[in-house]
């Protein structure tokens, strides 16, 4: 980037940290290289100031490194500043209990949705998604329901990248999200049904934070043959804008702004 304010360094040793997934085992310093598209020669000088940080550990019988324990004081940092998951987690947990559906709340990473809370109900066929799990920003209600809250020109910004990374389903995503917009306006929340996932069906809404933090994005929903777009349309969505009205009611807001235009 050309601005003499960014500190390229950072940003690489933040992209190798990164690189590490939750289903993977650890890497070598040539996976890194190929998953930052960095030179290799650059992943080495970085993987070796990580772990000599901390941040990283290297396995000296595999040649290879894994993300270490310090990691998880800068996530559980960020978690514990987000009020909402308090407020909303016993509200969430209540409509998963009444609907016999997963209910998240996300917010925005890149091009997906990064789960900050989730709750399941305890007997039934639910989505296996926890704390930290990623889906689609474009595809998916949750996404959708966040891109629909964002302003112009942030959004379109997003949609140019998702552009270019999905040219071959482009028209059909876009439609998808300009139909959630126009959801949103006339009911308060959006639909999801098996875009992302043929098998999975999902409402979102909005919420958000009036004092300027990014916008989040709640939803909730399952097995498309549980959750047919009639009850989501019918039940489950106007229960989820409750749901957002009542946190922010709890955070002593009368109604969130309006992102509808």
């Amino acid at each position: 980037m050309r601005d003499r304010q960014f500190v390229n360094g950072l940003a690489r040793g933040l992209e190798v940290m990164r690189a590490f997934r939750p289903d993977d085992g650890p890497l070598g310093n040539h996976d890194l290289a190929e998953r930052t598209g960095l030179p290799r020669s650059t992943v080495s000088r970085l993987s070796y100031t990580l772990t000599s940080l901390g941040y990283l550990s290297y396995s000296t019988s595999l040649g290879k490194y894994a993300l270490a324990t310090p990691v998880l004081s800068l996530g559980y940092a960020c978690l514990a500043g987000m009020s909402v998951r308090d407020i909303a987690r016993p509200l969430m947990h209540e409509l998963a209990q009444q609907s016999g559906a997963s209910v998240a709340l996300g917010g925005r990473d890149r091009l997906s949705m990064l789960y900050i809370e989730c709750c399941r109900p305890d007997a039934a066929v639910t989505l296996k998604l926890e704390v930290g799990s990623r889906i689609p920003i474009a595809t998916t209600s949750m996404g959708r329901a966040l891109l629909a809250a964002l302003p112009k020109d942030e959004r379109d910004s997003l949609l140019e990248e998702v552009r270019r990374g999905e040219t071959d389903r482009w028209s059909q995503i876009l439609d998808g999200v300009r139909r959630a917009a126009d959801e949103l306006r006339a009911t308060g929340f959006v639909t999801a049904l098996g875009e992302w996932n043929p098998d999975v069906n999902g409402v979102g809404v909005p919420f958000v934070p009036v004092d300027g933090s990014p916008v989040l994005a709640f939803n909730c929903g399952g097995p498309s043959f549980l959750f047919s777009a009639s009850r989501l349309r019918n039940d489950i969505g106007p229960r989820l804008v409750q749901l957002v009205r009542q946190v922010l009611g709890a955070s002593g807001v009368q109604e969130q702004p309006d992102v509808t235009e």
